[in-house]
């Protein structure tokens, strides 16, 4: 079987580091518009009729969107068994808090036009909203703490990961920041689609929330870079003395890290072609807000690409790192060391290329057959409507 493996060890781990990613992107992109959806509901809607506008926008997509979070976790888990293991385990409490907003969404969905109670369909609007914010709110602090480092670190004879962090640690400033940057993001993807979907007052009202998230994304993105430059402690790696396709072992006598300062603009400086990922952030979110108002379809597009540019810059920066440890840095799972087996990631990468063309295809045919605007009348004329 290993014969008839086309790829070294270390070449699939870097093929299933930039799958990984790609799956983030995946998600943020889809499932993120329809948080953001959610996260506008009270700012563009003034009656219950727009309300329920919004409800539809995503009603025919949400549920296929969130297939992509659940195909990164598996990734994780069968791909990466001890990112899964030690970030699972580390962050469990927010991984709850996070399971909880979203297991909400789908009620608050399904049952807001259940009764014709205004104060029932204000609760569940309320709801809804807030599961939005939340899980926006979770993504992104999980994405600053990595960057911070988190405090675990492996039992030498056995491997077991020890978490030695808590929850509200996990809530420090520059992590808050991110995960504002995150609720940023997931706005404009969101009145990057009410623009697209919507007409009248709603679209006019995403016009304007596009442009005021377009501009917290970029001031928080700029300020998030800066803010790493100057004293955020980064994590650097000595990837020449690891023994190539050597078997995954964190503890490894060949690893070396090392913390410093700004460590995480490492990359730019050995890479310049990397510089193209935060320079395409910061214009792809300029672009979204200048043509939000002429073509909703090519706004959602650049804030699409925005979205995937930002999480590229985050790769990027903390490349070969997975998840660093800030108890013992030499600890800190990278690809190198965290992944499964090579014979496992080949069968994996031949599963993936099998089943993720299937996925697109079936998602892009659901968007072409709900295409259109949903306005009002549509929605009272629709049956099943939510």
């Amino acid at each position: 079987m290993e014969s008839l493996i086309l790829f070294d060890y270390d070449t699939m781990r870097h093929i299933w580091w930039l799958l990984l990613g790609v799956l983030l992107i995946a998600f943020a992109i889809m499932d993120g518009a329809d948080l953001g959806v959610a996260m506008l509901l009270p700012l563009v809607t003034k009656s219950d009729d727009e309300r329920r506008v919004l409800y539809n926008v995503i009603g025919p997509v949400w549920e296929g969107n969130q297939v992509w979070l659940i195909t990164a976790g598996g990734v994780i888990f069968a791909a990466w068994p001890l990112l899964y293991a030690m970030s699972f385990s580390g962050f469990y409490l927010a991984m709850m808090l996070l399971l909880v907003a979203l297991i909400l969404r789908p009620v608050a969905i399904k049952y807001r036009s259940q009764l014709p109670s205004e104060k029932w369909r204000k609760n569940w609007d309320l709801t809804w909203c807030l599961t939005g914010l939340v899980a926006a709110l979770v993504f992104g602090v999980a994405i600053g703490n990595v960057m911070l480092g988190v405090p675990f670190r492996f039992e030498a004879d056995t491997l077991r990961p020890v978490y030695e962090g808590s929850f509200f640690g996990l809530f420090q400033p520059f992590a808050l920041l991110c995960g504002v940057l995150s609720i940023a993001m997931l706005l404009l993807q969101g009145a990057t689609v009410l623009s697209w979907k919507t007409e009248n007052g709603i679209a006019q009202a995403a016009h304007r929330w596009a442009i005021w998230s377009g501009l917290a994304v970029i001031v928080l993105f700029v300020l998030g870079g800066v803010w790493i430059a100057a004293s955020v402690p980064g994590y650097r790696m000595d990837t020449a003395l690891l023994t190539a396709n050597d078997v995954s072992n964190p503890l490894s006598t060949d690893k070396a890290v090392t913390v410093a300062s700004g460590a995480w603009m490492g990359i730019y400086s050995v890479t310049p072609l990397a510089w193209i990922a935060p320079a395409l952030g910061i214009v792809t979110t300029l672009l979204a807000m200048l043509l939000v108002k002429r073509s909703g379809l090519l706004a959602l597009l650049m804030s699409s690409l925005s979205i995937a540019a930002i999480i590229f810059t985050f790769g990027f920066s903390t490349y070969p790192f997975l998840l660093p440890s800030s108890l013992d840095p030499a600890a800190g799972l990278t690809l190198y060391d965290a992944s499964a087996s090579h014979l496992t990631l080949w069968i994996m990468l031949l599963v993936a290329l099998f089943f993720l063309p299937i996925i697109i295809a079936y998602t892009s045919w659901v968007y072409r057959v709900m295409r259109g605007k949903v306005t009002p009348e549509t929605v009272n004329d629709a049956p099943h409507a939510y």
